[in-house]
């Protein structure tokens, strides 16, 4: 029975090294991304494009790894609850490698033309900011599973939604003058960062349930 146990535990932390690859390697999408739309660097944003068909292989696989273990071991309690929510997390982050990905093909789109005027350069900048710093901190928190990170890190989404809403303000702006195609671009990559924002939050409340069986 130790030994099964051993064998089990060994496969449980392999999964969660599986999902810490995934955030580290959705960090790297969403930098790289926002770089590409802030500089206009089209063999950038083809390196995220290319780099979303890998993370959704990892997160394939490890749906699949997560489904043996569970028809193999039975699980229960915790153990059950650890898989389950590992697979909801990838989903999580496989989701938000989509996102940094629909942000590089704007660069593609519009390339070798910026996708926004240069008084909203600032803005993209905090933008691309805040989404890489809440990035970097799911990933904290997936290998912490620090409780109070994960309650801060909702905390820290309001940043991505005030600054959504400052671009939303600048398109609905009566002055506006770059027309709808550029409206339209810059509406959906407002909602593609912001939804990358919403899901390192549900990552962080899955590692939250993870940790206590309850969700905050």
């Amino acid at each position: 029975m130790p030994l099964i146990r051993s064998v089990f535990q060994d496969e449980l932390d392999h999964v969660s090294a599986t999902l810490l690859q995934m955030s580290e390697m959705v960090t790297t999408s969403i930098t790289k991304a926002s770089v590409a739309i802030q500089t206009i660097d089209l063999a950038l944003a083809e390196e995220v494009i290319a780099a979303d068909e890998v993370l959704d292989t990892v997160q394939h696989e490890l749906d699949g790894r997560i489904i043996d273990i569970i028809a193999r071991q039975q699980p229960v309690a915790s153990d059950l609850r650890a898989l389950i929510t590992a697979l909801r997390m990838a989903a999580d982050l496989e989701r938000m490698g989509d996102l940094a990905h629909h942000v590089a093909k704007v660069v593609r789109l519009r390339h070798p033309e910026s996708a926004f005027p240069a008084e909203l350069a600032p803005l993209f900048k905090r933008i691309g900011d805040a989404a890489i710093k809440m990035s970097e901190k799911t990933g904290e928190v997936i290998k912490s599973r620090d409780t109070k990170m994960a309650i801060k890190l909702e905390r820290e989404d309001d940043e991505m939604d005030n600054l959504h809403r400052e671009l939303i303000g600048s398109l609905a702006n009566s002055t506006w003058a770059h027309g709808v195609e550029t409206a339209i671009d810059l509406t959906l990559l407002g909602r593609y960062y912001e939804r990358f924002s919403d899901h390192a939050v549900s990552v962080s409340r899955r590692v939250y349930f993870l940790v206590t069986g309850t969700y905050y």
